[in-house]
């Protein structure tokens, strides 16, 4: 992944691109290609293959639980981001003066939950000032009324890393009953410290972590796990589901199992096992430290052309996101899509990602392809 040699034999189709989108789709290493190729191998053998799917489900458990620093018991798995945080409204069992705490720099999975009115709360929306999460405004939203904090580590939006370390410790200062969630959806697999005392922790697979879709991490801390117990049918995660009292009554798993609610999606267990074992393998720490550069290089670039990023340098390392917005972007999107350099183009934002299998030729090429339709774009027509 982090050399020539490794780039061309592990992810091929980057002969062809650039590309710099990893935060919308990450691309798999062959590892994750054979893993689907046993998941169908073990799926042949009809019944008896779910012996090596639940092998594979316990291996997965073990290399996630690692990933994101929990006890394999305080870690499951469920279908996507957007399906861990409505179970885990179920569990919270809210009330209208029950207070929700969420940011702007959030993706839509982490508040809808809390605005949809299948919630009873009330939503308390923590801003952000010049592309960052202050603390200090945080502070003034907590009180004794609130129950949950949800954040995300690093924002999909702009690429915002949230100080984590100042967050956790005004939300147990200031509302010590809360709970603590964090999406670490564009951090895992990417940044090599998360999130240290949360509560609750969610991501999905299919980007920095190399997975497929389909796929969720979820963390529990086994501390909370009574409180955080879903509500749910099903029956993978009932402790009776087929005992003589399942008919009058349901007994939910506690804590992070009660969130796989029914049969695992078992590709996407194979694929991010194996993806988990690629990135082990690689090194979080030396994906940061190839990738981190390349994403001041961009920065630095993108203000000499004289876009204004939508969160500063200094509040977006270590991690793989910058954005801008542009009058222009739609155009602009477009000759860098025609050029074969993808990245993200959304309601006027184009976002950058840079993962371990980027180099420092990708950010040239994607800078002077931007230098190129600015020079053409300043030029009368006559020219």
């Amino acid at each position: 992944m982090l050399t020539a040699e490794s780039r061309h034999r592990d992810f091929p189709t980057l002969a062809q691109q650039t590309y710099l989108n990893t935060a919308a789709e990450g691309l798999p290493p062959p590892a994750v290609l054979r893993a689907v190729a046993d998941y169908l191998r073990d799926k042949q053998d009809g019944m008896r293959g779910r012996d090596a799917h639940f092998s594979r489900l316990e291996a997965c458990r073990l290399a996630a639980a690692a990933a994101v620093g929990m006890q394999p018991t305080e870690v499951a798995f469920c279908s996507c981001s957007s399906e861990a945080y409505n179970l885990l409204a179920s569990a919270l069992n809210l009330t209208a003066t029950d207070e929700v705490v969420f940011s702007d720099l959030d993706f839509p999975a982490g508040v809808t939950p809390w605005l949809t009115g299948s919630t009873a709360c009330t939503p308390r929306l923590w801003q952000a000032r010049s592309g960052r999460l202050e603390v200090a405004a945080l502070e003034r939203l907590l009180s004794a009324k609130t129950r949950l904090v949800q954040v995300s580590l690093i924002s999909f939006w702009n690429g915002h890393h949230l100080a984590w370390d100042a967050t956790r410790d005004a939300v147990r200062r200031l509302a010590p009953q809360a709970l603590l969630a964090v999406d670490v959806t564009q951090a895992l697999g990417r940044v090599p410290r998360l999130c240290p005392g949360a509560d609750v922790i969610i991501s999905s697979t299919h980007k920095w972590l190399l997975g497929l879709h389909g796929g969720c991490i979820v963390g529990i801390r086994d501390g909370v796990a009574d409180q955080l117990t879903p509500r749910a049918g099903g029956w993978h995660h009932l402790e009776n589901a087929f005992a003589t009292d399942r008919f009058t009554r349901a007994v939910v798993c506690r804590g992070a199992a009660g969130y796989a609610v029914g049969m695992p999606n078992f590709p996407a267990i194979y694929g991010l096992e194996a993806a988990l074992g690629y990135l082990r393998e690689t090194g979080v720490e030396a994906i940061a430290k190839h990738a981190d550069p390349l994403v001041a290089r961009a920065a630095a670039g993108l203000e000499d052309l004289g876009f204004d990023l939508l969160c500063p340098l200094e509040a977006v390392l270590p991690g793989g996101i910058i954005a801008f917005q542009h009058p222009d972007s739609h155009n602009l999107a477009d000759v860098l899509d025609r050029a074969a350099i993808h990245v993200m183009h959304h309601a006027g934002r184009i976002r950058i990602a840079v993962h371990g299998y980027n180099t420092q030729d990708d950010i040239d090429r994607m800078l002077e392809a931007m230098r190129g339709h600015q020079d053409r774009a300043l030029r009368s027509p006559e020219d």
